[in-house]
């Protein structure tokens, strides 16, 4: 949990790069951390709030948050609260979890589209140190659940869709069309300038889907719905195959519960997932459980999307490459 109270009056933003270890050359340029860290950190580590930042004004539900570890390292998340209940329009982090999740499906880590994305659950009581005005995710006992996404450093909005670097760059080529394969199958439905970013780094020209919380059942934001359509008339031979080998009954195993929190003795702690305690509902409790995952009509809607695109792919829509 939290170890100590946030200060706002911390160094910089680009101070802390003072404290940040180099990229390893075995490490993505687009990573500090391994995927295996990073998650292991935001889920099961203590930390402190070093540095706390709304992202577009002040009372935004987004925060740009880096979290100070006892091992003197630092990692830079976005954070936002859940209001009551754990599902509102454009506020879902059983949505953007499972954008998460899926593509571990038919995805490497040095693939993925998503960063890391999890949740945390905080006591009230400690929570109102962070913001005083928050009011509790749920109820018996009080507590606030945070999705936290690792924060992608060196990206930009520009030119995340070249036609012409998608038709001679074939590395630009897969990325691009891995994210567009994912923002397909979650029926990505907010194409607000942000939500899809591309690395700076020439040499290793990722795509990220940062933002996934309109998207599966979701109404439409009012910014469009452009990535919700394969856009690219090619499409990775490696990310097909994978496709081809998920079975509805992975993607259930998968998406059904992709968090878990439970309550002992007044402790709130990320857990294992166990058995889907109510496969029609995305936030369930019985007792002390606490489950968030995708319903089993919201799988289902994935599995037919899935096999639409294979299908069109076998009329020869799209080429491999």
């Amino acid at each position: 949990m939290l170890r100590s109270l946030f200060a706002r009056r911390m160094l910089p933003y680009a101070l802390l790069f003072l404290f940040l270890p180099a990229y390893s050359s075995a490490q993505d340029s687009n990573f500090i951390y391994t995927i295996d860290e990073i998650e292991r950190r935001l889920l099961h580590e203590d930390f402190e709030i070093f540095r706390f930042k709304y992202l577009r004004f002040e009372g935004d539900i987004g925060k740009r948050v880096i979290l100070k570890y006892p091992d003197v390292k630092y990692v830079q998340v976005k954070w936002r609260r859940a209001r009551k209940g754990g599902h509102e329009f454009n506020n879902a982090p059983r949505y953007e979890m499972a954008a998460y999740q899926i593509q571990k499906l038919f995805l490497d880590e040095n693939e993925y589209v998503v960063p890391p994305t999890l949740c945390k659950g905080f006591p009230m009581v400690q929570y109102k140190a962070i913001e005083p005005d928050a009011g509790p995710t749920f109820n018996k006992p009080d507590m606030v659940l945070v999705l936290l996404q690792y924060w992608l450093d060196e990206v930009t909005t520009d030119d995340v869709y070249d036609k012409k670097r998608f038709k001679n760059d074939s590395l630009y080529a897969k990325h691009f069309a891995n994210t567009n394969i994912l923002t397909y199958l979650i029926r990505h439905s907010d194409s607000n300038e942000g939500n899809l970013l591309i690395s700076k780094d020439k040499t290793n020209p990722r795509v990220f889907s940062v933002d996934n919380g309109v998207a599966f059942t979701s109404m439409e934001s009012n910014r469009g719905s452009r990535w919700r359509s394969i856009l690219v008339k090619k499409l990775p031979q490696k990310t097909i195959k994978r496709l081809r080998e998920i079975t509805p009954e992975a993607l259930h195993k998968a998406l059904g519960v992709i968090a878990q929190i439970e309550i002992k003795n007044g402790i709130i702690t990320s857990a294992p997932p166990t058995e889907n305690i109510d496969v029609k509902k995305g936030v369930r409790r019985k007792e002390n459980i606490i489950q968030l995952g995708l319903t089993a009509a919201e799988i289902n809607s994935i599995d037919k999307r899935l096999k639409n695109l294979l299908k069109n792919v076998d009329k020869g829509k799209y080429d491999l490459f």
